[in-house]
């Protein structure tokens, strides 16, 4: 434990979740790895935990703790050989409930983020276009207003969750031709008319539910506008910071958890009459990569606290992703090596593992993407700043 940023009742916290995920977790994941569909009673369990809610105030069943209580949930779900149904746990409570949090009137709070809380209701957030990727302004689903509806066209790809969804949270143009400033964020009902989610067929995170979903001519309630029109495009930026950070600490500890499985396999792996542990070049390929998921942990921990104590880290948290997910990528990569035959074997866990987090360079902001954000922060001088609701 890094007494520096964990007490003893996070680590009590720790202890306890693990021991929940091994109970409720673990018996069913093969399962659901298989029949990619994750039963719905999972969600209530972890809503009765009280998991979903760590960080979101207590008038809507949440528990207001630190970000640090994040962490352990995210750390110990990278480490039941499923990354798929961590992404469907940590999409839910982080993507689209931090939406509802920020930008929800009380009405959607009481009626969608409390549900979301106790596992009631499932979320998706539903941003990444067909045609657009990571061109978030590029987008191109709308939302016109007539009278006290909004009407909304088009269609959204990649979304976690997107299948077994209650709700969605969605970024729609409200004024296309002001670009990035003419997008607002919505609330609409999985059940309302005019909506068509199809299942994608995946590398990796099998468990999880990806979905492209059409929207047409789905009309919605004026009021299920979240924030302030327009501000659609800031709101986005400033959450990414948060998501950003996610990928960035799942990453090291799946990897982490990559090293620790593959230390104890050479420990008992036995080639030309000694143990493969104590060969040389494992040894020092090992090393190496612990020191580097070792300093990906250390910053990461350092942008959670600042990002606790409320400072935009947007800068901080495109590095995290960036370096984490491909330290992640290299390190399982070798350790997989490391396993000889048995390392491509679906029976051990390194070879979904690999495939799982392939997508980490991937979602939220491809690694061509975040570098040339970082280019216009660095290099370009230019200054994020987070959304005044």
């Amino acid at each position: 434990m890094n007494s520096t940023y964990f007490t003893e009742e996070h680590q009590m916290f720790r202890e306890t979740f693990r021991d929940f995920l091994q109970k409720e977790v673990v018996p069913h994941i093969e399962k659901w790895e298989k029949t990619g569909t994750i039963e719905r009673f999972i969600w209530k369990k972890f809503g009765d935990m009280g998991v979903f809610g760590l960080t979101y105030p207590e008038a809507y069943g949440g528990s207001n703790l630190d970000l640090f209580y994040t962490v352990i949930f995210l750390e110990e779900m990278q480490k039941i050989k499923s990354s798929g149904f961590a992404a469907a746990m940590w999409a839910h409570a982080y993507l689209a409930m931090t939406h509802l949090n920020a930008e929800g009137d009380e009405r959607i709070k009481q009626e969608y983020l409390a549900p979301s809380i106790a596992g009631d209701k499932i979320g998706a957030l539903c941003i990444t276009e067909p045609f657009g990727g990571s061109d978030v302004a590029g987008m191109r689903t709308t939302a016109v207003k007539k009278g006290d509806v909004y009407v909304i066209n088009g269609s959204k790809t990649f979304i976690t969750n997107g299948v077994y969804a209650d709700y969605y949270v969605v970024a729609a143009k409200t004024q296309p031709e002001l670009g990035n400033k003419g997008i607002s964020i919505f609330l609409i009902d999985a059940k309302t008319t005019g909506i068509n989610a199809t299942k994608l067929d995946k590398l990796g995170w099998r468990a999880s539910d990806t979905a492209e979903i059409s929207f047409d001519q789905v009309e919605i309630p004026a009021v299920n506008l979240m924030g302030e029109k327009g501000k659609g495009f800031p709101y986005i930026m400033q959450h990414f910071a948060l998501e950003r950070l996610i990928m960035g600490i799942n990453a090291h500890a799946r990897a982490e958890w990559a090293i620790d499985y593959t230390i104890e396999y050479m420990s008992q792996r036995e080639a030309f009459g000694k143990k493969i542990n104590q060969f040389q070049a494992l040894r020092h390929k090992l090393v190496d990569h612990a020191t580097d998921v070792e300093h990906c942990k250390i910053f990461n921990y350092a942008t959670i606290d600042r990002l606790n104590k409320g400072e935009y880290v947007v800068k901080e948290a495109t590095m995290s992703k960036l370096k984490s997910t491909k330290v992640a990528d290299e390190t399982i990569y070798s350790c997989l090596q490391m396993l000889g035959g048995y390392g491509y074997m679906e029976e051990y866990p390194l070879a979904r593992l690999l495939r799982d987090s392939r997508l980490g360079p991937i979602g939220g902001g491809t690694s061509e993407i975040l570098r040339e954000i970082l280019s216009k922060i660095i290099i370009d001088k230019q200054n994020y700043k987070p959304a005044v609701k």
